[in-house]
This record gives structure tokens, sequence and C-alpha cells, in this order.
């Protein structure tokens, strides 16, 4: 059976290595194909790539009236993720919302069964407010998001659990910690870039730039393999479930990973930053993962030092190509 994975990005790219490795064929749908980057993560000649976007329910319609799709894995989102959502709210707004609302409403009409939507950490970070203890007849009895980017995700988290609640489709959403990972192409939010150009700066120059913040991880690898399982998983009501290495990493953490992963490197952290755009845990409490590895089997198999590991091989394997 195909499923459909709307993003063939950082996370869409080992979301398909993963269903290949389980005997599935995915079908990725994107607005800009990166077939040379998708390429390095997956093999092109197992999976189908059409270019479509979800801002066109046309386009969802031709990727699902052949059938047989048994479910359908939402990772796109407007570029940079928090900081392009900060210039350009009104886009991202109109992306991420309504771009998750196509998916549902495509899933109802062609009875897709099962939804996995791409969420972010930042519901947990982001928030501000709840001064009146969750008191619902209080003004403000709960947290809101404080960045255009978290607002949208919260909306959407309640579109799935509501398209799930009223109109007979399985949806679950899967809270992505910072993303790091193996991808030659466009797309992820600052702190990829961030955690790409640290890892670089250390394979060429021997010197690193930490960044000042302490932030909550996940691997691509890790991230694909849990999104899958969401996917896979035989559950009736828990429907949100958080994803990373487990524990935020502080920018002492980092520098010790970065030595322990490329021996001899020289690090620098620099000044403190801010976390807005940085996508940063503003509290010191990990994500808690007991519902993740208890009812879908998940367990991160990269923390920060093999992480960076496996991504400076890479870098390794790209340079010898």
């Amino acid at each position: 059976m195909a499923v459909l994975v709307v993003g063939g990005g950082l996370v869409g790219s080992q979301i398909a290595r993963v269903l290949l490795e389980r005997g599935k064929t995915p079908i990725i749908f994107d607005r800009i194909p990166q077939p040379q980057a998708l390429g390095g993560i997956v093999d092109l000649s197992r999976i189908t790539l059409l270019q479509g976007d979800v801002l066109r329910p046309w386009d969802l319609v031709s990727a699902l009236r052949k059938g047989g799709i048994e479910g359908i894995i939402h990772t796109a989102a407007y570029p940079m993720l928090t900081a392009g959502a900060q210039l350009h709210p009104y886009d991202a707004i109109e992306v991420n919302i309504m771009g998750a609302a196509n998916i549902l409403e495509a899933a109802v009409a062609f009875g897709v069964p099962r939804v996995v939507i791409a969420s972010s950490s930042v519901l947990s970070s982001h928030v501000s407010g709840g001064e009146d203890a969750g008191n619902q007849a209080m003004e403000e009895a709960f947290p809101r998001p404080i960045t255009f980017y978290a607002a949208t995700k919260q909306a959407v988290e309640s579109l799935g659990d509501n398209y799930a609640r009223w109109k007979g489709i399985d949806v679950r959403m899967v809270r992505y910690a910072a993303v790091a990972g193996p991808w030659t192409g466009v797309g992820g939010g600052e702190p990829t870039n961030v955690f790409r150009a640290m890892v670089e700066g250390a394979l060429k120059h021997g010197k690193a730039d930490i960044p000042n913040v302490k932030i909550e991880w996940i691997y691509s690898r890790d991230a694909g393999l849990g999104t899958v399982l969401a996917l896979e998983a035989k559950i009736d009501r828990h429907r949100v479930f958080n994803l990373s290495m487990g524990a935020p990493t502080s920018p002492e953490d980092m520098a010790a990973a970065i030595q322990a992963a490329i021996p001899g490197i020289e690090t620098r952290i620099g000044p403190k930053i801010g976390t807005a755009t940085m996508g940063g845990a503003t509290f010191d409490e990990p994500l808690e993962l007991g519902r993740a590895k208890s009812i879908l089997g998940y367990q991160p198999a990269y923390p920060m030092t093999e992480a960076i590991r496996d991504y400076a091989d890479w870098l390794k394997s790209l340079a010898k190509n």
C-alpha cells in the first residue's frame, strides 16, 4: 500500500526512506520537488515524486484519485518555520493552516483512513499566559502562543483533533523538537541551518561556533522513524506525541558533543541569543517522551554526539563524490 508524504524535504525524505524499509510505497508530493537532494537520502527509482501545492485542492485530488493510499503524512510548512512566519505572517498562516485544512478535507473526501500531521515543540516553549490556572471561567485560563508559527501549529492541532472527533478520520500529530540532519536542498528552520554551519565549520576549519542558546533537538533520522511509527500505531485516542532527543542541549553540552564526535575541534560559544526565531526551549525540563515511547515504541537512536558524528560522516561522503 502507498503513503502520500506531503513535503519532500529534511524530514519528508527520511520518512520516505523509513517507509521503503518497512515495505511501503512512498508518494512524495511537493510544491517544488528537489530530486537531487532527495536522491541523496532515498532511492528515487522506488518512489513516486509528484509536483503539487497544498493550497490548490485539485492538486491533492490528482494525487489521491488513483486510490490505494492508506495514509497521508503532512510535513509541508511555510519556509524557515518560526523565522519565516515572523517575517511573513499572512503567508505562513495561509500555508500552514489552510494547507493542513486542505489535507484533512481531501482525506475525508477520498476515505483515507489515517493522517499524521507534523507539529512542533514550539507549543511547549513559545507560549505565555495561563495566569488563571486553568480556570475555564476566567479570561486567561490557558497559555497562548507568542509567535506566528506557534499560533499556526496550535490551530493545526485543533483542526486535526476536531476532524478526528467529527469527521471520522484518524488523525495523529507529532511535535518535533528543532530538527537537524542530512539534506542538501533548501528547507528547514533556522536551527537546521545553524547546526549545518556549525558542523561544516568544524570539518573545514577545525573550529565550531556554538550558538549560545539551550535547544531541544531531534535528528532527522529519528524524526522520520517516529513519524512512521505514529502512522502505524494502533491507538484510538492519544493524538499528539512529542519527538526529540530526550533532553535540551546547552551550549556547553553542544561543545562537548562536537568535541567527542570530531576529536581535536576547537569550540567557541557565541554571545547569548534569544529563542524566538531559533526555536529553542525557554525552560529546562525535557519534552516528555513517555507517551511516544510506550504507545509508538519510539526511542531516539541519535543523541547529540551520535547525531553530529553521523552528520559529519555524511558530509565527508558528499565531499568524496
